[in-house]
C-alpha cells in the first residue's frame, strides 16, 4: 500500500511538473486574412530531448520531439490548418500561413524540457479583409429633374464587416463617425455643396480602408464660383454690402465734394467782378 501510495506520487510528482512548472498569462496575436500569423515558444534553441507540442480546439495540431528529430502535423477539424502549418526547427515556434477568421481561438504551446514543463497561452484574431466603402447620394432626397433641388445628403455604407468604425472626413479632418457591430451599416453627411477633398474610412484595429469623393460622378453639386456653402454665402454677402456701402459713401464723397468746389468757384468769380467795378 505505502508503496503504492509512494509510486502515485511519483506520478503526479513528474506529471505536474514539480521540478518546474510554469505558466504563462494569456498573449493576443491578431492579423488579417491571408496574413501568417506566428506563435513563439520563446525558447532561444530546443535541444537534447526537448518536445514542443502546439493544441487548438482540443486537437494536437503540431509536435517536435527534438530527439528523434520529428515534426508531426495534423490538418485539424475539417482539415482547416492543411498546408498552413510550419513549426520552426530552431525555437518550435508555431507559424500559421494564410490564415482565415476560422482560425481564430486559443492556442497552447506545451513545453517540455527535461523536468521542466512550461505552458504558453495564445489568444489568435483573425479579422476579415475590409471592404472599400462605398458612397451614394441618398435616393429620396434626389430629384432627377433638377440635383440642386435639394441639399445633398451623402451617405457611405459597407457590408459584411464586424467591429469596426466608419468615418467621414474632409482632408484631415474628422466630421463624424459611428462604431459599426453588424455586418451592413452606413453613415450619411449633409451638405450643401461638395468638392474632392471628402473621404470615407472603414478601420479596425489592424487595418483600414478609404474611398475619396470623387466630384466628377454628379453625386451633387460641386462647390464653385456659383456654388458655395451656406457659410460662405453669408461671407459673401456681408463683403457684398460692405463694398456697396463703400461704393455709395464715396460717391456721395464726390458729389458733395463737386458741388462744394463749384460754389467755391462761383463765389470767386463774382468777387472777382465786383473788384473790377470798383
Amino acid at each position: 500500500m505505502t508503496r503504492t501510495f509512494n509510486l502515485s506520487c511519483l506520478c503526479l510528482w513528474h506529471l505536474f511538473g514539480v521540478f518546474g512548472f510554469q505558466t504563462d498569462g494569456v498573449k493576443t496575436v491578431s492579423g488579417t486574412e491571408g496574413d501568417s500569423v506566428t506563435l513563439h515558444t520563446d525558447v532561444t534553441e530546443v535541444v537534447g530531448r526537448d518536445v514542443i507540442l502546439w493544441t487548438t480546439l482540443g486537437y494536437n495540431i503540431a509536435r517536435f520531439n527534438r530527439a528523434s528529430q520529428k515534426i508531426s502535423k495534423s490538418d485539424g477539424p475539417n482539415g482547416i490548418f492543411r498546408n498552413r502549418l510550419h513549426v520552426t526547427f530552431r525555437t518550435g515556434d508555431l507559424i500559421i500561413n494564410d490564415v482565415k477568421t476560422e482560425h481564430s481561438g486559443l492556442y497552447e504551446v506545451k513545453i517540455m524540457q527535461g523536468n521542466k514543463v512550461s505552458y504558453k497561452r495564445y489568444k489568435v484574431e483573425v479579422h476579415a479583409l475590409l471592404p472599400i466603402p462605398v458612397i451614394s447620394r441618398d435616393s429620396p432626397l434626389y430629384d432627377s429633374s433638377s440635383k440642386n433641388s435639394s441639399k445633398c445628403v451623402l451617405v457611405c455604407s459597407v457590408v459584411n464587416v464586424t467591429q469596426v468604425t466608419l468615418s467621414w472626413y474632409k482632408g484631415n479632418s474628422l466630421f463624424s463617425s459611428i462604431s459599426v457591430s453588424d455586418l451592413n451599416s452606413s453613415l450619411s453627411l449633409h451638405l450643401e455643396c461638395v468638392n474632392d477633398s471628402y473621404s470615407c474610412v472603414v478601420n479596425n484595429s489592424i487595418s483600414n480602408q478609404t474611398k475619396h469623393l470623387d466630384i466628377s460622378t454628379d453625386l451633387c453639386q460641386p462647390c464653385s464660383d456659383h456654388c458655395c456653402s451656406l457659410t460662405e454665402a453669408v461671407i459673401r454677402l456681408v463683403i457684398s454690402g460692405l463694398v456697396g456701402v463703400a461704393c455709395v459713401a464715396v460717391l456721395v464723397y464726390d458729389i458733395r465734394s463737386r458741388r462744394t468746389e463749384q460754389k467755391r468757384y462761383i463765389r470767386q468769380h463774382h468777387q472777382t467782378r465786383t473788384d473790377k467795378h470798383d
